[in-house]
């Protein structure tokens, strides 16, 4: 594993440039710096502190020096096991032995059930009955009680609202959560340690958790880095993108992503699985259609020259037959 209590110094150790302002400036009460830097002590040695990857030739003409942050090497495949394990870790003794209850298509779902079974907290999600067969299976596998309900994550978390108060149940929210979202920003922390000189970060955007916390990391320590969302172009029906297939950013996203984000893109369909099938046979990488979807935008000219550029990778659990068919197309 690529976890290390010496790289999480590192990465707390990072200071702000002499030219940047105040870092709790910009940011709000809610999400301090320090909630950021408090997620990484408390993450350190119970994740992956996954690579850089240096990829020079996904876009070796399109002005940029790009890299890849691979989320696709966390256990459970995907980014989100840092804010389930740091809200998990925040719960108090009665809300540990009570259990929790979530909604998601997938990534969360698992983050959740890997990281409340080895602390001991019975974990109850309700997924969608459209949700990828893949990480269905993975997240019962893992321990949690699967409820399927709905055809969207929305139906979904009304049914996980209706358990949490019949069961008396606290309600792990995918990415409308302090704890959640600064547990994502470990990315963007991370990023920093390993390029401090980054010139654009472009993130994948659903519900907002990850962009947020990324940009809230990424501009108190490097105000000057641009940080850009890339959301799905058509949300709502079938897409390779379930990850990041959110109608609207949640409300505390939406207040970070107002304020920090420099730009948020949209990318089609066809761009993103152009762009899994060039990180699979130019890079031999795996990414799920949402963790595809910073480099769908960057291979499509969304962005233009973008300098030294990190791309999160934030997920590769993706249906085999599904990337059968998409790599052969």
């Amino acid at each position: 594993m690529f976890t290390a209590h010496a790289a999480a110094a590192r990465i707390l150790a990072l200071c702000p440039p002499l030219s940047a302002p105040d870092p709790g400036e910009r940011l709000p009460a809610w999400l301090p710096l320090s909630a950021v830097t408090d997620a990484a002590r408390r993450l350190s040695g119970q994740i992956v502190r996954t690579p850089l990857l240096h990829a020079p030739t996904l876009a070796p003409a399109a002005g940029r020096d790009l890299w890849l942050k691979a989320e696709v090497f966390q256990a459970t495949g995907a980014f989100k096991e840092r804010g389930a394990l740091n809200r998990l870790l925040r719960l108090t003794a009665p809300e540990r032995a009570a259990g929790v209850v979530a909604m998601s298509a997938g990534n969360h779902a698992q983050g959740v059930a890997l990281h409340a079974a080895r602390l001991g907290v019975r974990a109850t999600i309700v997924m969608p009955e459209t949700a990828p067969r893949c990480k269905v299976e993975r997240t019962a596998a893992l321990g949690a009680e699967v409820v399927l309900h709905g055809a969207t994550v929305g139906e979904a978390k009304g049914r996980a609202l209706e358990l949490a108060a019949e069961r008396r149940l606290t309600f792990l929210h995918p990415y409308d959560d302090p704890d959640v979202i600064a547990g994502q920003g470990t990315v963007g922390l991370e990023i920093l340690a390993d390029r401090p000189d980054v010139d654009t970060v472009v993130v994948p955007v659903g519900g907002g958790g990850l962009l947020a916390g990324v940009a809230a990391a990424v501009k108190a320590r490097r105000p000057q880095a641009r940080v850009v969302g890339v959301r799905l172009a058509r949300r709502g029906g079938p897409t390779l993108a379930d990850g990041i297939n959110v109608h609207a950013l949640g409300k505390l996203p939406q207040a970070i992503v107002a304020s920090l984000v420099d730009r948020v893109v949209e990318v089609e369909e066809g761009e993103i699985a152009a762009a899994m099938r060039a990180l699979h046979g130019s890079f031999g990488v795996v990414a799920e259609g949402a963790g595809a979807a910073g480099v769908a935008a960057l291979l499509a000219g969304r962005l233009g020259r973008t300098g030294r550029t990190v791309a999160v990778l934030s997920g590769r659990n993706v249906d085999g037959d599904t990337l059968a068919r998409t790599l052969a197309a």
